[in-house]
């Protein structure tokens, strides 16, 4: 399978079990992986392991964290961006580096009959909770094919990018518009409001297909705080307009209708997308529904359709609660309880009732941020924003993973937040080789490889090229996650090393460059390293 060669047999004695657990153990943080010195990823903290009802695929997430200065803290993840996990915990892929500055909404889709990923890239306005950028679509190889971005020269914001019948995005724009607010209470100065836009584009052109705007349809008196109190924004200029409705996701039926989350109106909107003629709504204060225990929501996210019956007067959707319901009826005052949320909508008898809540775990909060995917499986994957968590439900709503990104203690490591958090198949074979390094100690050798955002290798075979050139193998191993490692007794006879990446078919995916060997250094520990230094020091 690998060569006709004959092979040199992997020592399985204690003895050499015992050399490689000392001198070879697994470093943490950044001393975690040997081929890749470079990649410091986010670690999952896994507090429920993932059971047997767990849906197939992959955890998709971009974690980041918005330290504030005043004290200054330490903070992560270290190298903030688009990441795949297995849910064991382990590195699939880090997108550090490939997709800069801020990443979120990092998820995989189908393009053009072909798999591919997507995430947002740009800047983000953290006091104000949107951003700035286009979205990039990644290949299977994980090479940047195409970036989108709004029709009619508007600047893309963080919230939606959702890639539909594999042509088209629907897209989501912050369009600061000098408004005349003075009617709704604020004063002379306050001037500018955000105009809430999105878009349906066709992605390989970038054709406008329909567009929605906030202001042709709904009045700024609709914000669940007065216009008058300024809590969305002053208005006073165009980068601080008052954000009445804050859209933060789209979605798109077989009718093509849309399904609209305004954050800061507590509503939820079905949009005709012919006429843009607002057709419900449900929560806020105008709901066209009568809401069943259990479903009032606000300052949500993440709404999109999931069902409806044969008659099309029910309709099932699903949506992340951020903040649960008022409190008592007093406006602008809730229960602060997150959840994802799974709702009937009867547009006979117009009420909404709940079918499954996915409550957080641990008290968990999400002031911010945050999505409930409902998986092929009937599972539920949700990502709970701000908190920096992510679980996944049966659909009786069960936890069967949770799990934190970079700490267990979800504030004292700098505040790591991740917009949304998915789950997804997804097949990666990288443009770039597999990274491979020799570190030898004394009379032998570990030969570490890598393959950034592979899914496909099996076997890594490993090979020797000794002081006459040839290339002999030196044995075998079965992958062991994102770096395997293999053991090498007689390292000084060999003058170089690689690896090749085989597939569960049995054939070679790619070959590594040829490696010399380098010296072990081990990680510093205190105490210990420092007696040998002063050692050292006494000795000169």
């Amino acid at each position: 399978m690998f060569s006709s060669l004959a092979r040199i047999p992997q020592l399985t004695s204690l003895f050499s079990l015992l050399i490689i657990t000392t001198f070879f153990s697994p470093a943490t943080a950044n001393w975690k992986y040997k081929s890749r010195p470079d990649l410091s990823p986010p670690t999952l903290n896994i507090t429920t392991p993932a059971t047997f009802a767990i849906s197939p695929g992959y955890i998709f997430v971009a974690p980041y964290s918005f330290p504030g200065w005043d004290p200054p803290l330490p903070h992560g993840p270290l190298q903030p961006g688009p990441y795949i996990f297995t849910s064991s915990g382990e590195l699939v892929w880090s997108g550090f580096g490939y997709i800069s500055g801020y990443v979120a909404n990092f998820q995989a889709a189908n393009w053009k009959g072909e798999e591919v990923l997507f995430a947002f890239e740009g800047s983000l306005n953290g006091e104000k909770g949107h951003g700035h950028g286009h979205a990039t679509i990644l290949n299977g190889s994980y090479e940047s094919i195409k970036q989108v971005r709004g029709a009619g020269s508007k600047v893309l914001d963080v919230h939606e990018f959702q890639v539909l019948d594999e042509r088209t995005a629907v897209v989501e724009i912050y369009r600061p518009t000098p408004f005349e607010l003075k009617k709704f209470g604020a004063g002379p100065r306050s001037q500018w409001i955000v105009d809430a836009v999105f878009q349906d584009i066709e992605i390989e052109t970038g054709r406008l297909l329909f567009e929605w705007s906030s202001l042709d349809h709904v009045p700024p008196e609709e914000s669940v705080y007065s216009i008058a109190s300024l809590a969305f924004g002053t208005g006073y200029n165009s980068s601080d307009a008052l954000d009445y409705f804050h859209i933060n996701s789209v979605d798109r039926d077989a009718d093509h209708n849309y399904l609209v989350s305004g954050r800061h109106t507590s509503t939820i909107y079905k949009i005709n997308g012919t006429s843009g003629a607002i057709i419900w709504r449900l929560g806020g204060r105008h709901s066209n529904f009568t809401l069943a225990p259990g479903v009032a929501f606000s300052f949500q996210h993440h709404a999109r359709f999931i069902s409806h019956s044969k008659e099309g007067d029910i309709e099932i959707i699903s949506l992340f609660d951020n903040s649960g319901p008022e409190l008592n009826g007093k406006r602008g005052e809730y229960a602060n309880e997150s959840s994802g949320k799974l709702l009937s909508l009867n547009t006979t008898s117009w009420t909404a009732a709940l079918i499954q809540d996915f409550p957080a775990p641990h008290g968990v909060f999400a002031v911010s941020q945050g999505n409930t995917q409902i998986l092929p499986n009937g599972n539920a994957f949700v990502s709970w924003g701000s908190a920096g968590a992510i679980t996944e439900y049966s659909p009786d709503g069960t936890v069967i993973f949770h799990a934190y990104l970079e700490s267990g203690d979800l504030w004292a490591n700098g505040n790591v937040q991740n917009y949304r958090g998915f789950r997804f198949n997804w097949t990666g074979v990288p443009h770039e080789d597999p990274a491979v390094v020799a570190l030898r100690h004394g009379e032998s050798t570990v030969v570490y490889v890598s393959w950034n955002g592979d899914t496909e290798t099996d076997v890594w075979a490993f090979y020797g090229v000794d002081a006459k050139g040839r290339e002999i193998i030196v044995g075998e191993k079965k992958r062991e996650g994102f770096e395997t490692s293999f053991y090498v007794w007689s390292g000084k006879k060999w003058s170089g090393f690689f690896a090749e990446a085989v597939g569960k078919d049995g054939k070679v995916k790619r070959r590594s460059t040829i490696v010399r060997p380098e010296k072990y250094i081990y990680k510093y520990v205190p105490g210990r390293d420092d007696l040998v230094y002063q050692q050292g020091l006494d000795e000169l």
